[in-house]
């Protein structure tokens, strides 16, 4: 999930019991003050009555348009009843609407001054709790959406212009590649947490970049060097072989050693040409005709292939130019089809073809390769006798010209997509 979601997921989840607590509080605040000014109006209207009850007034008539009523109860004399009021909620019968309705209750007792006491009931209709409990509820929930979506708004449009040196950063560390050096960095905000964070991925990529160049320089430096002493190694035993007697179990030996030492070189050629390319030492270019270059390995290597009987079909156009080094060209479609080739099983199928830009090498396959490794130097993929550097060298080469090589599985096919 991405960090805006999730900021936004976790403001929802904080607000939402904040505004509960919020519209619990002031519900019952509505109530309390409701009851109040209930109470008051009970109160007033209760003393207007005790006091035209005290000084023998006609007293008001029920039902008179108010929404207040009355009863008034003759208690008899020197009862224990203490004067006082007091205030609850109840239901009443409503006549003129034939139903009940929740009602707001005072009853006060008083004695006039011959001492005969009174109980006075005075009551108002009040609100249905459950209307009011609803209708809190649902503006409450209309609020919460209301201020929700308000703040969602704010926090897209604060969030995204905080975190432009995040997603600066981060968008220049997604086209970063290991070699290419630290240009168009993102510069350092001034935000003190984002400034630190861009100083220290620049310093970390620095670190990286001069440990790729170190790693680089040694590879090509270590392959070079390596050069004289193993063509000395090869020509001293193919003098060997020629021009010393030797028994049958020698000759074998020095044969073993002689095929390890050309794999030696075939490796130690692979390393130097993978630091040159990463060195950028390809500077000529050139339009070559891939689709020529296919067709003519292609049958080269059926050739060299025809006894495992591998049918190999190319359905390619009649020229598909592309601007690199010819003889990188040439490598990265050698080994493209070597491997085709050499993953094929007998009597296996090998289809190449154009669509849309890419060009497919495809071929029979029981399952799929670790795509996530497929690339990476010396992965064989479970074959030996190899060096395990060709689809490296074709990785390599791809990304020199800006070009993408991807790996898929499908219908019992593996299947090479080079990208332009």
């Amino acid at each position: 999930m991405k960090l805006l979601n999730t900021v936004l997921a976790r403001l929802a989840v904080a607000l939402l019991p904040i505004l509960a607590l919020w519209s619990v509080i002031f519900y019952f605040a509505m109530v309390e003050e409701i009851n109040d000014e209930t109470d008051d109006s009970l109160e007033g209207y209760a003393e207007l009555i005790i006091r035209r009850t005290l000084a023998g007034r006609e007293l008001p008539a029920v039902g008179d348009g108010s929404n207040n009523s009355y009863t008034l109860e003759f208690l008899g004399h020197n009862t224990a009843v203490v004067p006082s009021m007091q205030y609850s909620d109840s239901l009443v019968y409503i006549h003129e609407k034939k139903e009940t309705e929740p009602a707001r209750v005072l009853t006060a007792h008083f004695a006039d001054a011959e001492g005969a006491m009174y109980r006075l009931l005075v009551t108002m209709p009040t609100f249905e709790r459950e209307d009011l409990l609803a209708s809190v509820f649902w503006h409450i929930l209309v609020l919460f959406l209301a201020v929700v979506l308000t703040i969602f708004l704010a926090t897209i449009f604060v969030f995204h212009r905080s975190m432009r040196p995040l997603y600066g950063l981060l968008g220049w560390l997604e086209r970063y590649t290991p070699g290419k050096g630290v240009n168009n960095f993102p510069s350092s905000p001034s935000v003190v947490e984002f400034r630190k964070l861009i100083d220290s991925a620049r310093a970390t990529i620095t670190r990286a970049e001069s440990h790729f160049e170190q790693q680089k320089q040694f590879i090509g430096n270590a392959s070079h060097e390596l050069q004289t002493p193993l063509a000395v190694l090869g020509n001293r035993i193919e003098w060997m072989l020629d021009n010393t007697a030797l028994s049958d179990e020698q000759a074998a030996e020095l044969n073993k050693m002689q095929q390890a030492l050309r794999r030696l070189v075939r490796l130690n050629r692979t390393l130097l040409l993978l630091a040159k390319i990463d060195n950028g030492q390809f500077p000529d270019v050139a339009d070559v005709d891939i689709a020529a270059l296919i067709r003519d390995e292609a049958e080269t290597y059926s050739e060299i292939y025809a006894a495992r009987g591998i049918e190999c079909v190319v359905d390619l156009p009649q020229s598909i130019v592309l601007c690199m080094n010819e003889e990188l060209a040439a490598i990265l479609v050698t080994n493209l089809l070597k491997n085709a080739f050499l993953h094929s099983p007998e009597g296996g199928k090998i289809l190449i073809y154009a669509a849309g830009g890419t060009i497919f090498f495809t071929n029979s396959g029981s399952e799929p390769l670790d795509s996530t490794r497929l690339f990476h130097r010396f992965y064989k993929q479970g074959k030996t006798g190899n060096t395990g550097l060709g689809l490296a060298l074709v990785g390599s080469i791809a990304r020199s010209y800006k070009m993408d090589v991807r790996y898929s599985f499908e219908a019992g096919r593996h299947i090479f997509a080079l990208c332009r």
